[in-house]
């Protein structure tokens, strides 16, 4: 069992940045790929980025390719989401999530544990 609990959403204007953090307690974080998705209000939720166990391969959705970047330290148990240019469309809750088999995917089914989401809202 692992337990994620994810940090940093707000309020910020177009064109700001952000930093999400998902620190992660219980197993041993690093044998975990580890992803993020969002979900807009009245939308379903959806594949956001991804990173494999040691931070070596990433993956984005094409909405925020060259936008955001996905991070990890494995010392500190913690996944990252740096989104710089933030669209009022970005708008939503993200949500980090563990996948215990070490295998990044873009499907939310196949991950195994997730986080309580964080609240991310972009004024226009």
């Amino acid at each position: 069992q692992v337990q994620l609990v994810e940090s940093g959403g707000g309020l910020v204007q177009a064109g700001g940045s952000l930093r999400l953090s998902c620190a992660a307690s219980g197993r041993t974080f690093s044998t975990y790929a580890m992803a993020w998705f969002r979900q807009a209000p009245g939308k379903e939720r959806e594949f956001v980025a991804t990173i494999s166990r040691s931070g070596g391969r990433t993956n984005y959705a094409d909405s925020v390719k060259g936008r955001f970047t996905i991070s990890r330290d494995n010392a500190k148990d913690t996944v990252y989401l740096l989104m710089n240019s933030l669209q009022p469309e970005d708008t939503a809750v993200y949500y980090c999530a563990a996948e215990y088999l070490g295998r990044p995917s873009r499907w939310s089914n196949e991950y195994h544990y997730w986080g309580q989401g964080t609240q991310v809202t972009v004024s226009s």
